[in-house]
């Protein structure tokens, strides 16, 4: 098939982050060509500021090398701009005179820097901080010239001033407000910022208004409207960035403030789509770069014809990247009469937190001096989380001391604007032999974008190879019986269609074909979960039932089903009536608030199940066990009637399931259980606001705290977020992992965005009901091959 032609403008970080992710999803679709007006390769235009500061290289912040247009079949034409578009014709003119035609064309033309247009803005001296030439001349000019003021205390001013400090020259800061990254910081935060930055060496001017530069050709000052000066022989303008839409309204595309955009990217022409700071996406423009990334990611989906949602905004955040200097921000942090918020301001250490909250719900986070809560916040934020769980989060990281890194989850993210956790960077050090952040970065991109979590990727990397560390990513055979590694098992299973537990072994080479108990209990469960909806592994356990247990001297223990604990007149005359009629010699209650029939013998046990209607459930290796309920005397009516009906309802959606480690539940509204409902697989507590929900205890000599999960305000909330937990737990934990273990290897935000996302743990629920249909075909299948057939 002929591959059609996509051209697009800008080799910045939108537009070779766009041709990166087009190349992964269909890289035989397009033949592409990309413009770029510089004379440059990609490179990451956010780092500028580090190189400034001496702390990185301008080979570090080179995104792609020449090499990689060359092996991707990329027409890169460097220092050529495209001067039109003509959308007739479907071509582009460039300045070169070349007239190229396109079949989809993506505009990424970024923004240009704003020069103030002051009286004597043209002079020598005065520039711009946008490009590798700005950066290279400002290094230059620190040879000759010692005096600079940088105007703008915004993020860019402030990088730019201290990358200035570091090549030795005296820096004065204009902001024409009395605080620095108005925009980003609150009062508090920016005054301890400004603090911080003159220790530094800097110097600031600010609530000034310049009204001239004036000198001979060169700059050799500033005049304010006060009547105040400032000599200098450098002026840096960082006042801000415009988008660039001028080829976008020359070809009368519809442009705003930018290009204006739909959810796939797609301007007002479909064949014509725009990212990063030259868009607009319902009236907002973004100039980060996590926006960009996840834009380009959606874009090349609908351009390669994948269905998506489409890009649905961003949740801003800023981190500062100067030495000795750990600022933060995200969201709607500035405070109004709808919002309330938890302040935490430690004068001794330097340190700052200040929480936004409205309705119940995280909206924004400054953070001063520790800023280890950062990436967590921004996934909770986005997810609007309830109050409790990011206090929680932001009150232990300020009481604790511990190893930052350390102390992460595997699955918790260190570089947000690639979404590239710890276990991803560990799995990376370990099986490639990473020793460097450039490695780290050259192998999964993490540090490569901001730049922010440099430091996070080089402490990382020092625990790795502290004697502290302890966490071994390299998966280990799932048993004796076979090299191959648990996942990849799984995996093969799936793509090679392997259906029974012989064939794997005789497919995958197993040492030995007949197996053990581990492998044998292991590829039952993986193939049930992998072929839901099927008749795949219809043979029971023998001599294995859900509610009747074989004892040593052959006889049995009967369980009637009372689902959450709670019976009624009309079962209890059943139970009495069956005791009666078979003679059972014991009844007696167990701890988990069940009736048990003790001495059933063999040749009565069908039944004494058909007369309690109870179902001959083979039992599995591994199940959610019966939901324990606990009520309180000093509750009201309705309290306890929530607890027995929420205790109901989850016996009944997933005691027939099989689980990949025993699953304990407990629902409580006695204040004197909460600590042992805490200790829990998955714990219910009731309060005043609903349902707290706590995923991942454990108990014994071990034991730990399960972690707060959500509020759910009703019970069918709370049905629905935690049968949507248990499939996900089901689908994607290893065999014998247990919940906590799963929780800290995927991580709590994570699982939280799963079943926070209405569509994804909808899928969640549907699938777990397939595999109630399953079950209960099995069990008829079994019933119809055992009928008159006595266990």
């Amino acid at each position: 098939m002929k591959k059609q032609q996509l051209i697009i403008i800008g080799n910045g970080m939108a537009g070779a982050r766009c041709a990166e992710e087009i190349i992964k999803n269909s890289p035989d679709l397009f033949e592409i060509t990309i413009f770029g007006s510089e004379p440059h390769v990609s490179y990451n235009r956010i780092l500028l500021s580090s190189v400034l500061q001496g702390s990185t290289t301008l080979e570090d912040i080179v995104i792609n090398n020449r090499e990689w247009y060359s092996e991707n079949h990329i027409n890169l034409c460097s220092n050529e701009s495209v001067m039109s578009i003509n959308r007739i014709d479907k071509t582009v003119l460039t300045d070169k005179g070349h007239t190229v035609g396109y079949d989809k064309l993506i505009m990424a033309t970024g923004s240009n820097p704003f020069i103030i247009p002051l009286p004597g803005s043209d002079k020598e001296g005065v520039l711009a901080f946008r490009t590798i030439e700005d950066c290279e001349t400002l290094i230059d000019a620190s040879k000759n010239y010692k005096k600079a003021v940088v105007i703008g205390g915004g993020l860019l001013g402030l990088e730019a001033a201290r990358g200035l400090l570091n090549l030795g020259m005296e820096v004065n800061v204009v902001h024409i407000v009395e605080t620095l990254m108005e925009r980003q910081l609150d009062y508090t935060a920016s005054k301890m910022l400004q603090k911080e930055l003159e220790k530094q060496g800097m110097k600031f001017l600010l609530e000034k208004s310049t009204e001239k530069l004036y000198g001979g050709d060169r700059v050799e000052g500033l005049r304010f409207k006060d009547g105040t000066e400032v000599e200098a022989d450098l002026v840096i303008m960082a006042v801000g960035v415009r988008p660039n839409i001028k080829l976008a309204v020359d070809c009368e595309l519809e442009t705003n403030r930018a290009i204006v955009v739909n959810d796939y990217m797609q301007t007002s022409d479909p064949d014509i789509y725009a990212v990063g700071e030259c868009v607009e996406h319902k009236g907002v423009v973004y100039g980060l770069v996590k926006p960009l990334y996840e834009q380009g990611k959606e874009l090349a989906k609908h351009i390669c014809e994948i269905s998506s949602q489409g890009y649905q905004g961003s949740i801003l955040a800023t981190q500062l990247k100067i030495s000795g200097v750990d600022v933060f921000s995200v969201g709607q942090f500035k405070e109004d009469e709808t919002t309330q918020s938890l302040n935490l301001y430690d004068g001794l250490e330097g340190t700052y937190k200040k929480i936004v909250f409205r309705d119940g719900q995280a909206i924004g986070a400054v953070l001063f001096g520790d800023t280890r809560a950062g990436t967590k916040l921004i996934e909770l934020i986005s997810k609007q989380a309830k109050a409790e769980i990011v206090k929680e989060l932001v009150i232990n990281q300020a009481s604790t001391e511990e190893n930052q890194v350390a102390s992460m989850a595997l699955g918790d993210m260190v570089c947000n604007c690639n979404s590239v956790s710890k276990g991803k960077i560990i799995e990376a050090v370990q099986r490639d032999g990473l020793t460097t952040v450039e490695e780290v970065k050259q192998c999964t991109r993490a540090s490569g974008s901001c730049g922010s979590c440099k430091p996070m990727v080089t402490d990382l990397l020092a625990y790795i190879e502290s004697d502290e560390f302890d966490e071994e990513i390299t998966a280990a055979p799932l048993c004796s019986c076979t090299t191959i590694p648990e996942n990849q098992i799984v995996e093969e299973m799936q793509l090679q269609h392997l259906t029974t537990v012989e064939e794997v072994r005789a497919t995958l080479g197993w040492n030995d074909l007949n197996g053990c108990s581990v492998c044998s209990a292991a590829l039952t469960y993986y193939l049930s979960m992998i072929y839901t909806g099927t008749d795949y592994y219809l043979e029971p356990l023998v001599e294995l039932y859900k509610n009747a247990t074989a004892q040593t001297d052959g006889s049995y223990t009967i369980f009637p089903q009372m689902n959450g604990g709670a019976t009624s007149s009309e079962q209890l005359r059943k139970v009495a009536d069956v005791i009666d009629t078979y003679e059972i010699p014991y009844v007696t209650l167990t701890k988990r608030q069940r009736m048990s029939l003790m001495g059933v013998k063999k040749d009565i046990l069908r039944g004494v199940m058909r007369d309690l209607e109870i179902e001959l459930t083979p039992r599995h290796d591994h199940a959610v066990h019966n939901v324990r309920t606990s009520i309180s005397h000093t509750s009201s009516l309705i309290e306890n009637k929530q607890a027995i009906e929420l205790s109901i309802g989850l016996d009944e959606r997933v005691s027939s399931l099989n689980t990949p480690q025993d699953v304990r539940v407990s629902v409580s509204v006695s204040k004197d259980d909460h600590a042992d409902i805490k200790t829990k697989d998955i714990g219910f507590i009731k309060m005043d606001r609903g349902w707290e929900i706590y995923v991942g205890g454990e108990s014994g000599r071990t034991g730990r705290d399960g972690l707060l999960l959500t509020v759910a305000n009703e019970n069918e909330e709370a049905l629905s977020i935690i049968c949507g937990l248990i499939q996900y737990y089901r689908e994607t934990a290893n065999y014998l992992e247990t919940t906590r273990h799963w929780i800290d290897r995927m991580n709590i935000v994570h699982i939280r965005e799963v079943l926070f996302d209405i569509e994804l743990c909808e899928e969640l629920l549907e699938r777990m009901k397939l595999d109630r249909l399953k079950h209960k075909k099995k069990l008829e299948k079994i019933e119809t091959s055992k009928k008159g057939v006595t266990p």
